[in-house]
């Protein structure tokens, strides 16, 4: 009894104080994520944002990549107001 309680005591701080927040079992073998879950949710939404901005650069290369066989040309306006004269410039592709 007396080694008992001393030897429970010592693998509950020991297993207490090595705990991993996630274990990974993959091709790669095994992983230990030890972040806590606010910080797992962070990177999400970092790479969440990434993949975003990653879109929409692709979706405006393939805009331009549209236009380019196009004919541009930058028509001007102005506008008399009572305030002065504006001027608007407006880019028209056919």
């Amino acid at each position: 009894m007396k080694l008992i309680v001393p030897a429970l005591l010592a693998a509950a701080l020991l297993g207490g104080a090595a705990q991993a927040q996630s274990i990974n079992i993959g091709p790669g073998g095994v992983g230990i994520d030890t972040r806590s879950p606010r910080d797992r949710a962070i990177d999400r939404e970092i790479r969440r944002e990434e993949r975003y901005r990653e879109r929409r650069r692709e979706e405006r290369r393939d805009w331009r990549a549209e236009r380019r066989g196009r004919d541009c040309r930058l028509v001007t306006t102005r506008t008399e107001t009572p305030r002065g004269v504006v001027r608007r410039e407006t880019r028209v592709c056919d």
